[in-house]
C-alpha cells in the first residue's frame, strides 16, 4: 500500500495532472484509478485492488510487470552508468542492442538510429527519407518531397507524424501546422471506402493507391504504413497480401517504404515483426513500445545501407543527419531492451503465443451473438471489437453516448483495465498472460459489453 493517503493522491491528481488523450472535464467527475505497482499480468492500485492489464499498459508490456530478469538488467546497468550522450561518442548497451536489432529484423536493415518514442522514430524516418532524396545522385531527385499515408493512419503526435496521420478526431485541429500529405484508402473492410465486399473486392483499394503513385511518383519520397494492423484507428486489419503488394508498388514507382512497427512489433501479431508475415523488408522501420518489454522509453529507426550511404561525406559537404535527442541510446533503456529480446529467445515466447492466439479467436466467436457487436478484428494478440447501434445498418453510436468509455468502466468494476478507441473496445493483453487469465479477460469484456448495451 502507498505511504500516501489515497484520497490525498486523488485530490492532487485532479489538481495538478493533465492526462493525455483524456477529456479532463469528464475525468474530474469520476474516481481516478491510481496504480501503485504491478505483478505479472496484474496492475494493483493504491487501495490494493488488482486488475488484469488488458491493454499491456498502452501496448508495451511483454513479459509481465515487475519481471525479475528485466529488473535485474536495469539495476546492473544502473551500477555502471545511467546515461551518456550518443552525440559523437558511444556506450556499450546501445552498441550491443544495435547489433541485435540488425540480426532480428528483416534482412537489409543494417543501421540503427535511436530515439525515445514511436512518434520520434517516425519523425526521424520522415526526415531521413526526405534528406535521402535531396542528397541522392547530386540532388537529381529533389522534387521527391511528399509522403503517402493511409486514411485512418496514426503515426504519433509530433507535427511530422501528425502530418502523415489520418484520424480526423485527433488531427483536424492541427491542419494549419501540417505539411501536405497524399492519402490512399485504407483496407477498412467492415466500412469499405469503396462500398465493396471483402470476399469479392480483390483489394480494389490497392488500385487507387497505384493510381496515386503513378501520378505522383516523381514527387513522392516515401509511403508510410502500419503493417497488417492500423492500431489507433480501431484495430483495422489488412487482408492477406496487402502489405506485400504495397512493397511491390513502392519498388515499382521508386518510392521508399517506411514500416511503422511501433504498435505491431515485438510479438503483437504473432511474429516478432509484422513485416515477417509477408516476407517484406521495408527501406526504413520504426520500433518502440514493446522494445524494452514495457519498462523504459526507447525507440529505433532502422534503415538500409543504401539510405545510410547518402549521408556520408566530408564535414564541409553538410550531408550529416542533423537530428538527435538528449536521451538517444540511453544505456538503461538499451539494457532493458537487450534483456527483453533475450527473454523472447529464452522463453520461446513466440511459439507459446500461437495457442493463446487461437484461444482468443475461439473465445471471441461468442461475441458475435451480442446484438451490438458489429465487427470483431483480430491479428495475433491484437483485437478490436466494434460496437454499433444496429448490426444491419452498421450505424455507429454517437460520441455523446460514450459507449466505449462506459464499457471500460464496467470492466474496471470486474477487475480488468482496458481502453476504447471511440466505439471500439481494444484488447491487447500482456503477451506472457496465462490462458486462465486470458479466459477471464474475455469473460469480463463480454459481461461488460452486455451490461452496457443490453442483451
Amino acid at each position: 500500500m502507498s505511504n500516501y493517503d489515497p484520497s490525498l493522491l486523488e485530490q492532487w491528481d485532479k489538481q495538478y495532472v493533465w492526462h493525455p488523450f483524456t477529456q479532463m472535464q469528464q475525468y474530474l467527475r469520476e474516481k481516478p484509478l491510481i496504480i501503485e505497482r504491478g505483478e505479472g499480468s496484474y496492475l494493483i492500485d493504491v487501495e490494493g485492488n488488482r486488475y488484469l492489464d488488458g491493454v499491456s499498459s498502452l501496448w508495451v508490456t511483454v513479459h509481465g510487470h515487475c519481471h525479475p530478469e528485466l529488473n535485474r538488467a536495469i539495476k546492473e546497468q544502473l551500477d555502471s552508468i545511467a546515461h551518456s550522450t550518443l552525440l559523437g561518442i558511444a556506450n556499450v548497451p546501445s552498441i550491443l542492442l544495435a547489433k541485435k536489432l540488425v540480426e532480428i529484423t528483416p534482412p537489409g536493415l543494417n543501421k540503427v538510429f535511436y530515439s525515445d518514442n514511436g512518434a520520434t522514430a517516425v519523425e526521424i524516418a520522415l526526415k531521413m527519407a526526405f534528406q535521402y532524396w535531396q542528397q541522392k545522385d547530386g540532388g537529381r531527385y529533389r522534387r521527391k518531397t511528399k509522403f503517402i499515408s493511409l486514411v485512418n493512419a496514426y503515426h504519433g503526435d509530433t507535427i511530422g507524424s501528425v502530418s502523415v496521420g489520418g484520424i480526423p478526431l485527433f488531427h483536424n485541429i492541427f491542419k494549419p501546422l501540417l505539411f501536405e500529405c497524399l492519402h490512399a484508402p485504407a483496407p477498412y473492410c467492415y466500412r469499405c471506402p469503396l462500398s465493396l465486399e471483402r470476399e469479392s473486392c480483390k483489394m480494389a483499394c490497392l488500385n487507387q493507391l497505384e493510381r496515386l503513385m503513378e501520378e505522383h511518383c516523381e514527387e513522392v519520397a516515401a509511403l508510410i504504413i502500419e503493417p497488417l494492423v492500423q492500431g489507433a484507428a480501431g484495430m483495422i486489419t489488412a487482408p492477406d497480401g496487402f502489405l506485400r503488394r504495397v512493397r511491390e508498388l513502392c519498388s515499382k514507382y521508386n518510392i521508399l517504404l517506411i514500416a511503422d512497427e511501433v504498435a505491431v512489433g515485438f510479438g503483437r501479431t504473432g511474429r516478432l515483426f509484422a513485416c515477417e508475415h509477408e516476407d517484406v523488408t521495408p527501406d526504413l522501420m520504426c520500433l518502440a513500445k514493446g522494445i524494452t518489454g514495457g519498462y523504459l522509453p526507447l525507440a529505433a529507426t532502422l534503415v538500409t545501407d543504401e539510405i545510410y550511404r547518402t549521408f556520408l561525406g566530408e564535414p564541409e559537404e553538410c550531408k550529416t543527419f542533423y537530428h538527435g535527442h538528449t536521451y538517444t541510446g540511453n544505456p538503461l533503456a538499451c539494457a532493458a531492451a537487450l534483456a527483453n529480446i533475450e527473454l523472447f529467445e529464452k522463453t520461446d515466447l513466440l511459439a507459446s503465443l500461437q495457442s493463446k492466439i487461437e484461444l482468443l479467436r475461439r473465445g471471441l466467436n461468442k461475441f458475435w451473438d451480442l446484438p451490438h457487436v458489429g465487427d470483431i478484428r483480430q491479428r495475433g494478440m491484437m483485437v478490436g471489437i466494434e460496437l454499433v447501434v444496429d448490426k444491419e445498418t452498421k450505424e455507429p453510436y454517437d460520441i455523446k453516448e460514450q459507449i466505449g468509455h462506459r464499457v471500460i468502466l464496467e470492466a474496471r468494476k470486474r477487475g480488468l483495465i482496458i481502453r476504447p478507441l471511440d466505439n471500439i473496445i481494444v484488447l491487447m493483453p500482456v503477451l506472457s498472460i496465462s490462458k486462465e487469465e486470458l479466459n477471464r479477460v474475455l469473460e469480463i469484456v463480454y459481461e461488460s459489453i452486455e451490461a452496457v448495451t443490453g442483451k
